[in-house]
C-alpha cells in the first residue's frame, strides 16, 4: 500500500481523499491543515487530522504527500520546505514561474533523496503533455489551448475582492467561432480576445455602486482587460443555485502539415468536459503519486514534471496487463 499524506484540506483535499478511494493500492494515513484539527471534518474514518506544525511527526509514515495548497503564495514555500522529508507532489499552475518552482524543488528533492513532482493537474498537466506529443508528431503546425466553458477560480476571486462585492464566480467561454476556424486547418492567427469571453455573475452589497463594480471588472488588467466580457447582477440564493459548482475543461488543439509540399493538414485534438475542476485535478495528482513512489522505490530522487514520468508508472497494472490489454 501507497501510504499518502494530503497537505491542505480545501475543495482540492477533499477531492483527493475522494480519489484515494478509487485507488486499492493506497491509504490515506493523515490530513494537515492549518486550522484548528479538531474543527476539521473529513469523510475517512479513522484518519487522523493533524496540525500543519506538526507534519514532521508522521516523517517515516508517509510515503508521498500530496500539496493542496495555492500557487500563489502556499506552494513556492511549501513544497520544496516539505520535499525535504517526503516526496511531494503538487499542482502548481503559474504558468511562468514554473522553471523557478522546479529549481527549488529540485534543490531540496535533490538533497534529501525524494522525489518531488510539481505542476500536475490538466493545464499544467495533461494537457501540456497533448501539446508536446502533438507538436513532436506534427513539427510544421500550431498549437491552440482553449479553457472552458467552466469556472475560473482565480478570476472569481479577483472579482470577490472588489470593494462592494459580495460573491461572484467567473466562466471563462471559447469562442466558438475561433474554434470552428482553429478546426477547419487553416492555422488562424488569434488574438487573446477572439479565443475567450468572460461572463461574470456578481452579488453585490447592498447600497454598492453597481457601474463601479461592472467597470473595475472589465477593465482589471491581466484578468478581464484583454476580454469580452458581460457582468450579471444576480442574488445570492441565484447565485447558490445555479452556480454553485466548480464545472471547467477545455481543448488542446494542434493545427500542422506533413508531405514533401506540406500538401496535406492534420486536426489533432484532445478535450476535457469536466463536472468538478478540483475532483479531476485531485484524480490526476493521486495518480502521479503513485509515479513518485515507484521511482522513489528505484532510487531515483529531484524534482519531475509530466514530461519526464512514462506512462506506465501512473497505472495500477502491470506491464504485462499494460502491454495485454491497452496496446
Amino acid at each position: 500500500m501507497i501510504r499518502i499524506g494530503i497537505f491542505g484540506y480545501g475543495n482540492l483535499g477533499r477531492g483527493v481523499e475522494a480519489a484515494i478511494r478509487q485507488n486499492p493500492d493506497m491509504t490515506l494515513v493523515a490530513v494537515f491543515t492549518r486550522r484548528a484539527p479538531n474543527t476539521l471534518k473529513i469523510m475517512t474514518e479513522g484518519v487522523p487530522v493533524i496540525s500543519a506544525d506538526d507534519v514532521l511527526s508522521m516523517k517515516d509514515k508517509i510515503d508521498v504527500m500530496i500539496l493542496c495548497g495555492g500557487s500563489a503564495t502556499d506552494l513556492p514555500v511549501q513544497t520544496p520546505a516539505l520535499a525535504e522529508h517526503f516526496c511531494v507532489v503538487d499542482s502548481f499552475d503559474t504558468h511562468a514561474k514554473i522553471p523557478q518552482h522546479f529549481a527549488a524543488v529540485d534543490k531540496a528533492a535533490g538533497a534529501s533523496g525524494k522525489v518531488g513532482i510539481i505542476s500536475v493537474g490538466w493545464d499544467p498537466g495533461m494537457f501540456s503533455l497533448n501539446r508536446l506529443y502533438a507538436s513532436a508528431i506534427l513539427p510544421d503546425g500550431k498549437d491552440y489551448t482553449f479553457w472552458g466553458k467552466g469556472v475560473s477560480q482565480g478570476h472569481s476571486d479577483a472579482i470577490r475582492r472588489i470593494d462592494g462585492v459580495k460573491n461572484g464566480k467567473q466562466y471563462t467561454i471559447p469562442v466558438e467561432s475561433a474554434l470552428d476556424a482553429v478546426r477547419s486547418g487553416t492555422a488562424p492567427e488569434l488574438t487573446t480576445r477572439e479565443k475567450h469571453i468572460r461572463e461574470c455573475f456578481v452579488v453585490a452589497e447592498e447600497g454598492a455602486d453597481l457601474e463601479r463594480i461592472e467597470r473595475e471588472i472589465k477593465t482589471m488588467p491581466n484578468y478581464f482587460a484583454d476580454y469580452d466580457t458581460t457582468v450579471h447582477f444576480i442574488t445570492e440564493e441565484e447565485l447558490l443555485r445555479e452556480h454553485s459548482g466548480i464545472p471547467h475543461g477545455g481543448f488542446v488543439i494542434r493545427s500542422g502539415k506533413t508531405g514533401f509540399d506540406l500538401e496535406h493538414n492534420h486536426i489533432i485534438e484532445y478535450s476535457l468536459k469536466l463536472d468538478s475542476n478540483p475532483e479531476f485535478t485531485a484524480s490526476v495528482i493521486v495518480a502521479y503519486a503513485r509515479a513518485a513512489f515507484r521511482l522513489h522505490t528505484e532510487g531515483v530522487s529531484g524534482c519531475k514534471t509530466v514530461f519526464d514520468i512514462a506512462p506506465a508508472y501512473l497505472s495500477m497494472k502491470s506491464a504485462d496487463e499494460l502491454r495485454a490489454s491497452m496496446l
